[in-house]
């Protein structure tokens, strides 16, 4: 039996370094509002310094935010958007039918539960639809209580809080003095990484984000990798239903001046400049452990425990996976390196 074979053209991921200002306003919102890890964001003294300029009702707004976390729905507005001004994000949320604004904002789970969460989109009035979807996030650190705060709050009043809280980070934000020179360096960023092999995804992504490894997963067709200032040192990752969003930290050579050390430098430094520290790098040397695991052994709460490990996390000399903590063996190794470099 002959066969009649046909050269198919082969699908690739779409993969693209975008950024807009809008990108840096919600990620400063983000940054801000995550008080547990504020405190090591590379913005936080900048933040402290100069939040006693915030006007009240921004600053109302940003509780707001944090209590509901809805820093996650501007995340996935601004991604179907892609809006280069506060006024055309605001435009476009105006314009945005109410079905696809609750479509927009309510997160994917899996291809099964597609169904359930474009029906919720048409069901947005009932508050038990929103209920019951958000039991499919059982556990999770705030997805659960996200959705049903979005089936809480009125539409109106939730869209003019989204819409009020990036025009007032913007009007504060742009006031400080880098603000220019972050917003010119994403830019280069942008422009320098402007052309991407698209038939190499996986390599091209790690290499833009300077070690991301990612495996690709069904459905997803879109790769948008954001760089970001405001969110500096943490890479956070997010999906919708066909594209994924990799939000990595502009590298030093953009903000620092030569004969200053790094910031990499600096925080590895403050990280490894403490006893408890230490004795947990060297316990992790011998192998991965839970967070209970290490309450045990220190007899120490895993809350305290957990904000040393954030530190060392920020600092890159430990890595989480599953809640099982495990050190970076070549960020410990080139540590050293890194500090020779910057001396000679």
């Amino acid at each position: 039996m002959k066969h009649l074979l046909q050269s198919d053209e082969v699908e690739s991921i779409s993969l693209e370094v975008e950024w807009t200002p809008i990108w840096e306003v919600i990620l400063g919102i983000s940054g801000y509002t995550h008080r547990e890890l504020r405190h090591t964001f590379d913005m936080d003294k900048k933040w402290s310094l100069t939040s006693h300029t915030m006007p009240k009702s921004l600053i109302n707004d940003l509780n707001e935010i944090e209590e509901t976390n809805f820093w996650y729905g501007l995340i996935m507005l601004q991604n179907a958007f892609s809006a280069t001004t506060v006024q055309e994000f605001s435009n476009k949320l105006n314009e945005l039918p109410i079905s696809t604004f609750y479509e927009t904002m309510l997160p994917y789970k899996s291809r099964d539960l597609e169904p359930i969460r474009i029906e919720l989109a048409d069901q947005y009035l009932h508050i038990e639809s929103f209920e019951h979807y958000s039991t499919y996030f059982k556990g999770h650190e705030f997805l659960e209580g996200y959705i049903r705060n979005l089936g809480q709050y009125p539409f109106q009043q939730l869209r003019n809080l989204l819409i009020n809280v990036i025009g007032e980070w913007f009007d504060w934000i742009s006031q400080n003095e880098s603000w220019e020179k972050w917003n010119k360096a994403l830019e280069y960023e942008q422009k320098h990484n402007s052309s991407l092999d698209e038939n190499k995804p996986v390599e091209e992504i790690e290499r833009v984000t300077d070690g991301v490894q990612y495996l690709p997963e069904p459905t997803v067709w879109n790769v948008k990798l954001i760089p970001h200032v405001a969110y500096r040192p943490w890479i956070l990752e997010k999906r919708t239903p066909d594209t994924k969003l990799f939000f990595y930290p502009l590298g030093d050579e953009y903000l620092v001046s030569p004969g200053s050390p790094s910031t990499e430098l600096i925080r590895g430094h403050k990280a490894l400049g403490d006893e408890i520290r230490l004795k947990l790098l060297y316990h992790l040397m011998k192998g991965p452990l839970s967070l209970q695991e290490l309450s045990v052994q220190f007899n120490t709460s895993k809350t305290s425990l957990h904000h040393q490990l954030s530190l060392l996390k920020a600092a890159k000399f430990v890595v989480v996976e599953k809640g099982i903590y495990s050190v970076n063996q070549h960020q410990i190794s080139s540590f050293s390196e890194k500090l020779n470099q910057f001396l000679v």
